[in-house]
């Protein structure tokens, strides 16, 4: 029986992505006030970042339960005998807590592993992506643990925020915190490092954010996958894909759009870049 792969809704992986990767994604949590909105099942990115950026209301997050979990668990268990779940960083959500406690709440026997990807968005959507592979060519629980966790040293995220104001807010900004006195006249370009949000640099403009994750991406000589996202401005990311294309030739890449939680935080005009290197 091939190794079920479990990520969270943070990994930006939406089915057209997965196509027929067998990936079972659990959804954290958007509120509005009191209005609660499961990430991307009961509110979508569109719906999402046009009250985010129209209402006065900041939004908040929450992890999935652990009932959430063993739920997922319990069913793919009926299916195979090895789970393996991949959350975003421990240090941005409880998600992987919540994904740790719902294996002694399981009712089916069956092996859960749970990897902390200390990373998040397609940081994490990535590895999912190349987990699953593995899973589907027939590589074991053991086997696909171990490539997770060296993928995951060879993943490299960065994103350009228009403003930090979201992030302060959502109390998330970890050591991108030294950047906020000077953002009045600068972007920022922030990378998940060791679980947590940290500064890369800081730029004039979203022209010269977007030269900046086009150069960082074309820095890279071997390339295994490749992502760009964005949070309100499809026409700015399609632009960077089209120049990417064009430098590396045949080289697929994904586009995503970040999720509502995850915009939580980003707010609107972030535009993202991952890429996952070769060995």
């Amino acid at each position: 029986m091939a190794v079920k792969i479990v990520t969270d809704s943070l990994s930006d992986l939406t089915d057209d992505i997965i196509g027929d990767l067998d990936i079972t994604i659990v959804p954290l949590t958007v509120l509005f006030g009191r209005e609660t909105y499961i990430d991307r099942v009961t509110i979508t990115t569109e719906e999402f970042y046009r009250r985010l950026t129209t209402q006065n209301i900041l939004p908040s997050t929450t992890q999935p339960t652990p009932q959430a979990f063993a739920d997922v668990y319990n069913k793919l268990a009926e299916e195979t005998d090895e789970i393996l779940v991949i959350t975003l960083s421990s240090k941005l959500s409880g998600t992987y807590q919540s994904a740790m406690s719902a294996i002694e709440m399981m009712e089916k026997k069956c092996r859960v592993e749970v990897i902390d990807s200390e990373t998040v968005a397609m940081g994490l959507g990535l590895v999912v992506l190349a987990a699953a592979r593995e899973a589907r060519n027939g590589m074991k629980l053991e086997e696909i643990t171990h490539f997770v966790q060296r993928s995951l040293e060879r993943v490299h995220f960065i994103i350009y925020f228009d403003t930090l104001k979201y992030l302060a807010k959502g109390g998330r900004i970890g050591k991108a915190q030294v950047m906020l006195g000077s953002m009045l006249s600068f972007k920022p370009i922030l990378t998940v490092k060791e679980g947590e949000i940290s500064p890369v640099t800081r730029v004039r403009s979203q022209v010269a954010g977007i030269e900046y994750l086009f150069n960082f991406v074309t820095s890279f000589h071997q390339i295994d996958a490749l992502a760009v996202e964005h949070s309100t401005q499809p026409e700015i990311a399609d632009r960077l894909v089209d120049r990417l294309s064009v430098a590396l030739p045949g080289k697929p890449i994904v586009r995503s759009v970040v999720s509502p939680v995850l915009g939580v935080h980003a707010g609107p005009n972030a535009i993202a870049a991952t890429v996952l290197e070769s060995n």
